[in-house]
């Protein structure tokens, strides 16, 4: 039987968003994803993430939230920061 998890799941790693907010991967890692979305368009009748900040971080709590981002880029579209983010994420998760 397929385990059951709760969400949104992305190449194996879950997926959450919180108003502009999205964060990849879980908190039980080593590292994780923020992104920001920072501006949008009008498209027909849906917004579209036009300006988006991903951002690779430490979960460590003993860092202090300065120290936590490892990467940081801006992109255009969330197909852009998504690509990316996956590959940072697998990448740190691997140790490389």
């Amino acid at each position: 039987m397929p385990q059951k998890t709760e969400g949104l799941m992305y190449k194996n790693h879950p997926l959450r968003r919180i108003d502009k907010m999205i964060y990849y991967g879980s908190m039980a890692d080593s590292h994780i994803i923020v992104m920001q979305v920072k501006e949008t368009r009008r498209e027909k009748d849906l917004d579209v993430a036009s300006k988006i900040s991903v951002e690779l971080q430490r979960t460590a709590p003993d860092l202090k939230s300065r120290d936590r981002v490892v990467k940081r880029s801006e992109k255009s579209s969330l197909y852009d920061a998504m690509d990316i983010s996956a590959i940072w994420l697998e990448r740190a998760l691997a140790g490389r």
